[in-house]
C-alpha cells in the first residue's frame, strides 16, 4: 500500500513537472506572438504617419484606412472584401433585384477582371460578352494591379453612359474591344415556359426573388399545359447563374427532393459546421429532371446542381461549373460599411467540396459556337427535301383516319419546332430530348 501511495505521488509530480514543461513554452509562445502583433501594428501606425507627413500629395486618412482594411480582407480570397456604406447598400440592392450597372458577375484572376458570367437580358449579355472572358481594360485604362473592387468602380457610371471594354476570350487571337452602355439592371431571377411538353425553368440568379418566381413559374406552366399529367419533365437550366443567397439555393433544392441532405457547410471549428436537409413535398410530384449548367454557373447554382446530382434526382448535363465552393458572410460594420468574410466551405450530400473543381455534369455537352452561314449554306437550307410524298404517281396511304393524319402533322410540326431549338439553343435541345426519351421508356398508363 506504501508503495501504491508513492507510485502515486511520484506520479503526479512527474504530470505536473510534465505539463510545467510544455505549459511554459507555449505561454512564452503566446506572449511572443502577442509582442509580435503589437510590434506589427506600432510598425502599421509609423508608415500611415509617413504617408501622412511626406506623400507627394494630400491624402484623406480615411481613405488609407479602408483601403488597408481592404488589402487585408482582399489577401485572403478572392471573395472577402471591404464594402464601404456605398459599396454596401449597392449589395442590398442588388440581392434585392435591382442595381445599376452592366450585368456581370465578376471575380479576379491572374491580376485580371475575369467574367463569372454575364446576366441575361443585361447590357452585357446582348453586346456578346461571355463566361471565362477577361477583362483587361477599361476606357484604354488597365486594370492590371487594381484591387477587384477599385476595377468594378471603374465599370460603374451613370445609367445611359457609354463604357469601352478591352477583352481577351480564349480562342480569340487578339484583345477586342466592346462598347456597352450602362443601365438599370432589373433582375429577372426565373423565367418559366414550356417548350414541347416539357417545363423549363430558367433560374439567372439567386436573390430574394428566386424561389417563390420559380414556384409560381411552373405552377403556372402547369396550369396551362392542362395538369402534371401532360408534362414529361421538367428542365432547370441554371447557364450563366452566377449564385446569390444561400437560403434561396437551398429553398431550391427542397423543392424537387423529399428527404435527405441538401448542403452542409463546415467552418474553421468544427461546432460551427451545419447540415441541412430536405423536407417532404416535390413540386415536380416525381416527374425526371435535367439540370443544365456551364462554366458560368457558380455558388448557389453549383449547390442546387449537387444536391440533385447526388440524390439521382435529376441528370446533370452541359459542361463543368466555375467551381466556387465557399460561403461568405456579410458582417455589418460601424459607419454602415461592411466585410464579405469567407467563413466556410460548403459540400454536397455525398461529402464533396467542389471548391475549385466545380460539379462535372453527367452528360457533358457543349453549346457549338455560332459559325457565320455562308452562301452554300443557306442554298443547302433552302432546298426543300424531297420525300415519297412528293413523287408523282405515289401511292396513297389508305390506312390513316382523319385524326391520325392530323396527329401526323403535329408530330411533323413539333418536329420542325425541335429542329429550329436545335440550331437556336443545342444544350437545351438535348435536355428536351432527353427528358422526350425517359417519358418513352415510362410505364404505360
Amino acid at each position: 500500500m506504501k508503495k501504491f501511495v508513492m507510485a502515486a505521488v511520484a506520479g503526479t509530480v512527474a504530470g505536473v513537472v510534465a505539463t510545467t514543461q510544455i505549459a511554459g513554452p507555449l505561454l512564452a509562445q503566446e506572449a511572443e506572438k502577442t509582442t509580435n502583433v503589437y510590434e506589427q501594428l506600432d510598425l502599421f501606425g509609423d508608415i500611415f504617419e509617413r504617408i501622412r507627413a511626406q506623400y507627394v500629395e494630400d491624402v484623406e486618412p480615411g481613405d488609407l484606412i479602408e483601403a488597408a482594411i481592404n488589402g487585408m480582407l482582399t489577401s485572403l480570397d478572392p471573395h472577402s472584401s471591404y464594402l464601404s456604406p456605398k459599396d454596401a447598400e449597392k449589395m442590398r440592392e442588388q440581392t434585392r433585384g435591382e442595381f445599376g450597372g452592366l450585368g456581370i458577375e465578376v471575380t479576379q484572376e491572374e491580376g485580371f477582371v475575369k467574367v463569372v458570367s454575364p446576366i441575361d437580358g443585361t447590357p452585357a449579355a446582348e453586346a456578346g460578352i461571355e463566361a471565362g472572358d477577361f477583362i483587361t481594360h477599361v476606357d484604354g485604362e488597365s486594370l492590371l494591379g487594381l484591387g477587384l473592387d477599385d476595377a468594378v468602380e471603374m465599370m460603374r457610371g451613370p445609367v445611359g453612359s457609354e463604357i469601352l471594354i478591352t477583352v481577351v476570350r480564349e480562342g480569340e487571337p487578339e484583345p477586342f474591344d466592346v462598347s456597352i452602355v450602362r443601365d438599370t439592371i432589373q433582375l429577372t431571377a426565373v423565367r418559366a415556359r414550356t417548350v414541347g411538353n416539357t417545363a423549363v425553368l430558367r433560374l439567372t440568379t439567386f436573390n430574394e426573388q428566386t424561389y417563390p418566381k420559380m414556384k409560381e413559374g411552373l405552377e403556372q406552366q402547369i396550369e396551362d399545359a392542362g395538369g402534371m399529367e401532360n408534362i414529361n419533365g421538367i428542365v432547370i437550366d441554371m447557364r450563366n447563374n452566377p449564385g446569390g443567397l444561400l437560403n434561396q439555393a437551398i429553398a431550391v433544392s427542397d423543392a424537387f427532393l423529399e428527404e435527405g441532405e441538401i448542403v452542409s457547410t463546415r467552418g474553421r471549428d468544427i461546432e460551427d459546421g451545419d447540415r441541412v436537409n430536405a423536407t417532404p413535398g416535390d413540386l415536380a410530384m416525381g416527374k425526371p429532371i435535367v439540370v443544365l449548367i456551364n462554366g458560368g454557373s457558380a455558388s448557389a447554382s453549383e449547390i442546387v446542381a449537387g444536391a440533385l446530382q447526388d440524390h439521382r434526382r435529376a441528370i446533370v448535363i452541359g459542361t463543368k461549373s466555375f467551381g466556387k465552393g465557399s460561403v461568405q458572410t456579410v458582417m455589418p460594420l460601424r459607419g454602415d460599411g461592411a466585410m464579405r468574410l469567407t467563413t466556410a466551405r460548403y459540400y454536397t450530400p455525398s461529402g464533396r467540396s467542389i471548391q475549385a473543381l466545380g460539379v462535372s455534369p453527367d452528360i457533358v455537352v457543349a453549346q457549338p459556337p455560332a459559325a457565320p452561314e455562308t452562301e452554300e449554306d443557306e442554298a443547302l437550307s433552302a432546298r426543300p427535301l424531297r420525300s415519297e410524298a412528293d413523287l408523282r404517281g405515289r401511292l396513297n396511304n389508305d390506312s390513316l383516319t382523319d385524326d391520325q393524319i392530323k396527329q401526323i402533322e403535329d408530330d411533323r410540326e413539333k418536329a420542325r419546332k425541335a429542329a429550329e431549338l436545335r440550331e437556336e439553343d443545342y444544350q437545351l435541345a438535348y435536355a428536351i430530348d432527353i427528358l422526350k426519351g425517359l417519358s418513352a421508356l415510362g410505364p404505360n398508363e
